[in-house]
């Protein structure tokens, strides 16, 4: 391994966000008071975010050969992710439903995989090289988990720093615990994992300890504005999540955050620094509308982690 790069395996998804004060009922149309359309996907946030961050990053996933197909390669061409794609003309690429409560910020998302999920063991097999010249591998549950568990192991059987973000909150098998140096749900992914409610420090700190019986590394259980929490065989904290502004859409925080702690941990930041790290990341990325648009720069990053401020 002549750099340390970072692989991540996911979906790409064309994000359609909706501002509006609610949802509407069934049967009901509400007036919105905003729309964007932009790249998004949790692997593919995630991607992006660790390259802006400063990573080198090669993207493993499938998309269509369509009009959100080359927004897709548009922003990995503008941000330096190197797409290791298949192509599909059969098969559309992903779209996803977000709406935003104008207000607050707050989301609800639907997301329909197209193209990535069709993801096979077979196609991560196919990009085993990929994984394994990697420092660190990052995966989630968008994509079949069958194909994420193949590609845990791959990584972890060469050595490879392994960072398992189990969301959306699909099952897994259980050999994925095993599998992970880093399990990263947010509080509602960990509380219907470990089968209570994850919603302060205490609670987190136990969600923790029930994660690293079941084999975990570290658990890092992130809470929003609350921050995230570390439990590890010799860590139990909570690091404070960083404000850069007004919150003014939380999509894609937590991928920020994922991408802001692999890259940090690549370059061999201790998990305190990378946790940091990442949430710096996250809260820079909430100020600002969209998933992948709003992830920040590393100069940003640094900047805000240094104690100084952000243009509005």
């Amino acid at each position: 391994m002549t750099e340390k790069r970072i692989s991540i395996l996911g979906i790409y998804v064309a994000d359609t966000a909706y501002l509006a004060p609610r949802l509407p009922k069934i049967g009901e149309t509400i007036s919105g008071s905003g729309f964007a359309l932009g790249p998004g996907g949790k692997g593919s946030n995630q991607a992006v975010a660790a390259a802006r961050a400063g990573a080198n990053v090669d993207f493993i996933s499938k998309i269509g050969d369509d009009p959100f197909g080359k927004m897709a390669l548009e922003i990995y061409k503008e941000t330096g992710v190197t797409p290791q794609l298949e192509i599909m003309s059969d098969m559309p690429s992903g779209a996803a439903f977000i709406f935003v409560n104008d207000t607050t910020g707050d989301n609800a998302i639907i997301v329909y995989p197209g193209a990535a999920g069709t993801i096979t063991v077979d196609d991560v097999e196919a990009r085993r090289e990929i994984i394994e010249n990697s420092a660190v591998f990052v995966t989630q549950l968008e994509q079949p988990a069958d194909a994420a568990q193949a590609a845990l192991k791959i990584a972890r059987d060469a050595g490879v720093t392994t960072v398992f973000n189990p969301a959306p909150a699909n099952p897994f098998d259980e050999a994925c615990y095993a599998l992970s140096d880093y399990f990263v749900p947010n509080e509602s992914e960990a509380s219907a994992i470990v089968g209570f409610e994850v919603q302060t420090g205490a609670d987190a700190k136990r969600a923790g300890e029930a994660l690293l019986e079941r084999g975990v590394g570290t658990a890092l259980i992130t809470m929003g504005g609350q921050g995230v929490y570390i439990h590890g065989p010799d860590i139990s904290e909570l690091v404070p999540a960083v404000s850069a502004g007004t919150v003014i859409d939380t999509t894609g925080a937590g991928d920020a955050f994922v991408g802001g702690f692999a890259t940090a941990l690549a370059e061999g930041k201790p998990v305190s620094d990378a946790v940091r790290f990442g949430c710096t990341t996250a809260g820079i990325s909430v100020t600002r509308r969209g998933t992948a648009p709003a992830m920040p720069a590393r100069d940003e990053i640094e900047t805000l982690l240094s104690g100084g401020s952000l243009a509005q």
